[in-house]
Parts: C-alpha cells; sequence; structure tokens
C-alpha cells in the first residue's frame, strides 16, 4: 500500500513540476532584463514549493513564529535538515532569500533549470575553489540585501536529530555583521527520510521560526563557536517542538 501510494504521490508531484516549467520559463525570459536580482522568480517558487509541499507531504504544515522575521532585514537564515522535503516546506516562510544548493543538484532535470533561473547559489563541496566562490557570491548578495538560506548541517540527518554545523553559514554572518534567523524543521524525516523514496506515514510537520540572533549577541567572532552555540539551541528548541506537539 505504501508503495503505491509512493508511486501516485511522486507522478502528481513531478506532474505540476512538469506543467508549471514553461509558465515559470516564460516569466523569467519576459522579466531577465527587469529583474536584476531573479526576485520575481523566487517569488515564483515560493508559491509553487508551497503547492508541492502540500502534496508531497499530504498533511497541514504548521509554522509558527513567522512575526519573528522582521521585513526588509538581510539575515543568514538557517534551518536543521531532516529531508528532501525541508527545501519545499521551508518556502513557507515567504520571505526573499538565495538558497545555497550543492551541486549535485544542478543536474536534476527541471530542478537544475530553477536553480539557475533563480540565480541561487551552488557549491561543490569538494572543492575549495567552489567554497571560495560560494562565499564571494554570498557577501555579494547579503550586501546587496538580499538574505542566504543555508542547512549548516551539509546533508541531511539519518535520525531526525541536528548533527554537527559547519561553520560557513556562521562565518558569512560574522563577517557580514547581520543576524542569523535560526529555523528548526520537524516531522518531515519520518514521511521521506535520507535515501527514501518511500513515503511513511511520520507524523505532523512543524516549521518554527525562532527570533533572530543579533550580532551583539554572538559574543564571538569565531565562526566554530558560535555554530556550537546555535546548534544547541535549535537542538532545545527541536525538543521542545516535539514536546508541545505531543501535548496537543
Amino acid at each position: 500500500m505504501a508503495l503505491i501510494k509512493s508511486i501516485i504521490i511522486w507522478i502528481a508531484g513531478i506532474s505540476v513540476l512538469i506543467l508549471l516549467f514553461p509558465v515559470t520559463f516564460i516569466i523569467w525570459l519576459l522579466v531577465l532584463p527587469f529583474d536584476k536580482h531573479r526576485v520575481v522568480i523566487h517569488w515564483i517558487l515560493i508559491y509553487q514549493g508551497m503547492i508541492l509541499s502540500r502534496i508531497f507531504s499530504f498533511r497541514k504544515i504548521r509554522i509558527e513564529g513567522r512575526e519573528n522575521i522582521v521585513k526588509g532585514t538581510t539575515y543568514v537564515i538557517i534551518s536543521n535538515h531532516q529531508s528532501i522535503l525541508d527545501t519545499l516546506l521551508l518556502y513557507g516562510i515567504r520571505y526573499k532569500f538565495k538558497w545555497v544548493s550543492k551541486i549535485e543538484n544542478i543536474k536534476v532535470p527541471i530542478l537544475g533549470w530553477y536553480l539557475k533561473m533563480a540565480d541561487y547559489i551552488i557549491v561543490d563541496r569538494g572543492n575549495e575553489e567552489s567554497k571560495v566562490e560560494m562565499f564571494e557570491k554570498s557577501d555579494r548578495f547579503l550586501k546587496n540585501g538580499i538574505s542566504i538560506m543555508i542547512f549548516p548541517e551539509g546533508t541531511r540527518s539519518l535520525n531526525m536529530e541536528i548533527g554537527f554545523f559547519k561553520r560557513g553559514a556562521f562565518q558569512l554572518a560574522i563577517q557580514n555583521i547581520v543576524p542569523i534567523l535560526p529555523v528548526v524543521i520537524d516531522g518531515t524525516g519520518g514521511i521521506l527520510p535520507k535515501h527514501g523514496l518511500i513515503f511513511g506515514s511520520g507524523s505532523s510537520l512543524r516549521i518554527r521560526v525562532l527570533e533572530p540572533i543579533l550580532p551583539s549577541s554572538f559574543e564571538t567572532t569565531n565562526p566554530d563557536d558560535l555554530a556550537l552555540k546555535i546548534s544547541t539551541l535549535m537542538s532545545f528548541q527541536l525538543k521542545e517542538l516535539r514536546a508541545s506537539d505531543f501535548t496537543r
């Protein structure tokens, strides 16, 4: 039964993606001369992501703390990572940002084309030169008032817990003196875990946007120390999120 349900979900989701792509491409061509930072395409992807997240997750998604996002503020946005569904769900915070995406995604048909059209940031994690280019491009966007979205774990969790945070996101925040906006997500790993293609029954899907951490609250200029501090905070919030969900 799970296999049949998964086949139906994949067919429905991919069909919608294929149907929406020509329209997105035409709009991209029309606004290309005027949309320097590809903001229009990003907002189109936000609404497409929200549609696809409902198809792939097949349940209600609860988002808390959206009021913590101050409109017009430039952030380094970070989130824990449980599933490939996270990317779709995180569009639900509805904010202007650029994803930092691994180079493997650029090779996926349609997905890779979307990444290029939106001018998202691509990084080859095994290539030092690519990492330098990622930092340079991220710096440029932050200086132009465009937030960066990144998974500091660098990969999906196998056990739905928060793993080790790499220093990159925190180095960007320290160097550019911009606040960090932590986002905690839970439930996606139970629906579509890492390396899995079969959709499980999972649990409720929750996103909690935490209060921004201002540069004045970093208390360190060491990105590794800041990464540890914020990963501890987010791990605590993840436990609290699960506890509050259990009591409802």
